[in-house]
């Protein structure tokens, strides 16, 4: 138990709470630092901001390549095999020295983000943003924030070749230096955006509800957070939270899936829907010593913003039409909709279709007896253990293995 005002004889810089609702305190190297209290967030103590600090040293110093990384699945890329041509097409355009430097834990790709305004939290060079500056066109907008500057100086550096490459007339995105906790010191307003992304990111934050937070902040009724991070199977000892390499690799910092559920929704967010999911084991011999018989997944969620009242149970009919699910549109795990098939959907997915950016690809019919809520499966390991693991790696396909780093080069169908 951590009192108020007591140091902490732990070994490296990393937090006992994930939420800035308990005390945080840490021990980095021979500096032994105080315990903040309960009523500070973690970010804005002096133990929150030497944590930040070690992350901007990991991946603007430490790392400079993808390869650099000690446990490749750490923060390799991860999703479903089949992704749209398009999408790969996109990445494929990105400039080597971007994706080189990309260190994400999923392929962010969702669905119908034409002319949408997206933000990218935790955006390092610019790999995610750029691909969607691609998808979203040249009347849409991507934002990436970041807190490095190494990072930033790469994402900058290539905005004038994308815009040229993309055949735009002026640059469809910014990058602002800014910290994923506070957006509104990053002069970023509520309301603003379509759609959240973020790859392997809100785990090396110090306070995960305050991201979960803002995010809720400025996102448009019926927006979305589509994110990919990494999670343990349930809450992690000290020895493992303590660990500097285990906390820049995804691991350390991994919240529990079960904690992660009960902030979001308690933030106001839908229940998370399991998009993908697969295992990451530890191979590393030293580091697997550390971690003993706990259980780490790459999983990509989604979350959405509702309005208050939710509508009423109904049948939901997909008009087809979105570039790359024009026939067959996977929402999750559990919700496929075929073109011009009608499906009953319950109070919440009935709120999601209507009110976010998938509401015009859809016809919605009423029904006489209203549907139950459904109990959608949220953790990610009962997912695996029962629908099995999704492909590890960007556009991992029967004929093309998963590799870490720049994949998702176009293919043909």
């Amino acid at each position: 138990m951590v009192c108020k005002g007591t140091s902490l004889n732990v070994e490296v810089g990393f937090l006992y709470s994930f939420t800035g609702e308990l005390y945080c305190g840490l021990r980095l190297g021979s500096r032994t630092l105080v315990a903040s209290p309960v009523n500070m967030s973690c970010c804005d103590s002096v133990d929150g901001k030497r944590v930040l600090d070690d992350v901007k040293d990991y991946y603007g110093k430490r790392l400079k390549k993808s390869d650099d990384l000690r446990i490749p699945t750490a923060c390799s890329t991860q999703q479903t095999a089949g992704v749209p041509l398009a999408v790969r097409a996109a990445i494929g355009e990105v400039h080597d020295e971007v994706v080189t430097r990309y260190y994400g834990c999923g392929l962010i790709t969702p669905e119908h983000v034409d002319g949408c305004k997206v933000l990218d939290l935790g955006s390092g060079t610019g790999r995610d943003v750029y691909m969607l500056s691609k998808l979203v066109g040249e009347k849409g907008f991507v934002t990436g924030v970041d807190m490095t500057d190494e990072q930033l100086e790469i994402a900058n550096k290539y905005v004038s070749y994308h815009t040229e490459k993309f055949g735009y007339t002026k640059p469809n995105v910014e990058f602002i230096k800014g910290y994923i906790e506070k957006l509104g010191e990053a002069g970023l307003k509520d309301n603003t955006y379509d759609i959240i992304v973020s790859n392997c990111v809100v785990n090396l934050s110090p306070d995960k509800k305050a991201v979960l937070t803002e995010a809720h902040r400025v996102l448009k009724t019926g927006g979305e957070l589509y994110f990919s991070d990494m999670y343990a199977d349930r809450d992690l000892p000290e020895d493992i939270r303590k660990h500097q390499v285990l906390w820049g690799e995804c691991f350390a910092g991994a919240l529990s899936w079960k904690e992660f559920a009960e902030i979001s929704t308690k933030i106001g967010f839908s229940q998370p829907r399991i998009v993908s999911a697969s295992l990451s084991p530890i191979e590393d011999p030293e580091l697997k010593a550390v971690v003993g018989d706990y259980q780490f997944a790459s999983v990509t969620y989604r979350l959405f913003k509702l309005p208050a009242t939710k509508d009423e149970s109904c049948e939901a009919v997909y008009n087809g039409g979105i570039s790359g699910w024009e026939d067959t549109l996977k929402l999750d795990y559990n919700h496929t909709f075929k073109r011009s098939e009608a499906v009953g959907v319950d109070s919440e997915l009935a709120t999601i279709l209507k009110h976010s950016r998938f509401a015009e690809k859809f016809q919605f019919e009423k029904i006489s007896d209203a549907l139950a809520e459904e109990d959608n499966l949220v953790d990610p390991f009962q997912y695996i253990s029962v629908h099995g693991q999704s492909p590890n790696a960007c556009c991992a396909s029967d004929d093309k293995p998963a590799t870490n780093g720049g994949c998702c080069k176009p293919t043909e169908k």
